[in-house]
C-alpha cells in the first residue's frame, strides 16, 4: 500500500460513530499535527490552522469525522440487544451485518439479527424487515451474560468492514465510513500538498463531529474559525448501478470530483461555484455535478454563520453510501486534492471580497 492507501485504511477502520468520535479523532490529530496549530472546540471538532502569506481571508475546509452507526438502547432478559441508529440507515442494509459494541471493557463482536425466515408465515417473508424487529446478538442467553460481557445501555455500536483494495486496473477501494473519512483524508492530503507552498490566506482544516445527526460540529467549529469561505469535502452519493435511470444522475466513479449545485439546506455561492469550475478547467481536471434532493452537508450550517459564508461542496463520487461497504476510485480522490490545493491558492483577499458583491 502507498501512503494514501495506508491513510484511508487507518481512517476507515477507526471507530467513530456520531457523538463517540474519540478513536478517529486521535488518528486525525496524529496526521494533522505537523501541518499547523491544532485546537479543538468544546463539542469535539478538531481544527488545524495553517498560516499563509496573509491572516485573512480565512478559508475553512471541513470534513466530518463521524460515521453512521448505532447505540445500545435496551437489553432483554433473554440477552438480546435492541439498538437505535446514529445517522441514516436504510433498513435493507442492516440484517446479518457484523458489528462491534464498544464497551468500557473492550470491544464485543455481534451480528444484527432478525426472526429466521424459515419460521415466518409466507406473507411476512415477502415483506422488508422493520428496524424495530431487529436486534444485536452477541451469543448471550440472558441479560446477565450481556452484563458480564461489559455491554451497557448507551454503548456505541460500529459496523465491521475492513479497508479493501479491489482487483481493478484502476485503483478502486471498498470500506466502511468513507462518509466521511474520505473528507478527512482530503483535508490531510490538501494540507500536505500545500506544505511549503504559498497561499494568500489562512487555511483551517477542520474535522467536524456529529454531522450525521444534524451538522452540529460544523456549527460550533464555524464559530471557532469565523471563516470567510467554506468548502465541505465529502462523498457524493451516485447511482451508476443497475436500476437507476440515466436521467436521474450522470455521476460515476472515475468521472472526476463532484461539485454540488444544490442540496436540501444550501444553494452554494454561485461565484465560488464558477471559480471552482474555472480552476478545474485551468488545471485540466474533469468535473461532475450533483444535486442532492435528500440530505445535506456541513456547509448547510456553516453558510448561515453570522451574516453568511460563501460555501461550496466538493465530493468524491461514491457508491453504496450509508451502508457497511462503500466503493470509490483513487483517481477521483487524487484529482480532488489537486483541485482543492489550486482553489485555496486562488482565494486571495480581492477574490473572496468579490464573491459577495454584485
Amino acid at each position: 500500500m502507498d501512503n494514501i492507501e495506508l491513510l484511508l485504511k487507518e481512517l476507515t477502520e477507526a471507530s467513530g460513530v456520531s457523538g463517540y468520535e474519540e478513536e478517529v479523532r486521535a488518528v486525525i490529530r496524529k496526521h494533522l499535527e505537523s501541518f499547523g496549530e491544532l485546537s479543538q472546540d468544546r463539542l469535539g471538532s478538531l481544527i488545524c490552522r495553517k498560516q499563509g502569506t496573509a491572516a485573512s481571508p480565512r478559508i475553512l475546509i471541513a470534513g466530518h469525522m463521524d460515521e453512521i452507526g448505532f447505540m445500545v438502547k435496551l437489553i432483554t432478559k433473554e440477552g438480546f440487544i435492541h439498538f437505535t441508529t446514529l445517522g441514516g440507515w436504510p433498513n435493507q442494509h442492516l440484517p446479518a451485518q457484523r458489528v462491534v459494541i464498544q464497551t468500557s471493557r473492550g470491544k464485543v463482536p455481534g451480528v444484527i439479527g432478525t426472526r429466521p425466515p424459515h419460521l415466518l408465515p409466507e406473507e411476512e417473508r415477502k415483506k422488508p424487515v422493520d428496524r424495530k424487529d431487529m436486534f444485536i446478538d452477541i451469543g448471550a442467553s440472558s441479560a446477565k451474560d450481556v452484563e458480564d460481557a461489559g455491554v451497557r445501555v448507551g454503548d456505541p455500536v460500529v459496523p465491521v468492514s475492513e479497508f479493501t483494495i479491489l482487483t481493478n486496473a484502476k485503483k478502486t477501494y471498498m470500506a466502511k465510513a468513507f462518509d466521511d473519512r474520505i473528507g478527512n483524508a482530503l483535508t490531510i492530503a490538501t494540507l500536505q500538498e500545500l506544505a511549503g507552498k504559498s497561499h494568500p490566506n489562512t487555511l483551517y482544516g477542520v474535522a467536524t463531529v456529529q454531522e450525521e445527526v444534524g451538522c452540529r460540529g460544523a456549527t460550533t467549529s464555524a464559530d471557532a474559525v469565523n471563516p470567510d469561505v467554506a468548502i465541505a469535502v465529502d462523498v457524493s452519493p451516485i447511482g451508476d448501478v443497475p436500476g437507476i435511470p440515466p436521467d436521474q444522475t450522470s455521476e460515476k466513479i472515475g468521472g472526476g470530483p463532484s461539485v454540488l449545485l444544490y442540496d436540501t439546506r444550501m444553494i452554494p455561492n454561485l461565484k465560488l461555484r464558477n471559480l471552482v469550475v474555472d480552476v478545474a478547467k485551468d488545471i485540466g481536471i474533469a468535473l461532475q455535478f450533483s444535486a442532492l434532493e435528500f440530505g445535506s452537508y456541513d456547509t448547510s450550517a456553516i453558510h448561515l454563520y453570522k451574516t453568511g459564508v460563501p460555501s461550496i461542496v466538493i465530493g468524491v463520487p461514491t457508491r453504496h453510501v450509508h451502508s457497511h461497504n462503500a466503493i470509490l476510485r483513487r483517481d477521483d480522490f487524487d484529482n480532488s486534492v489537486k483541485l482543492l490545493a489550486a482553489l485555496v491558492q486562488k482565494l486571495d483577499r480581492d477574490t473572496v471580497a468579490g464573491l459577495t458583491t454584485d
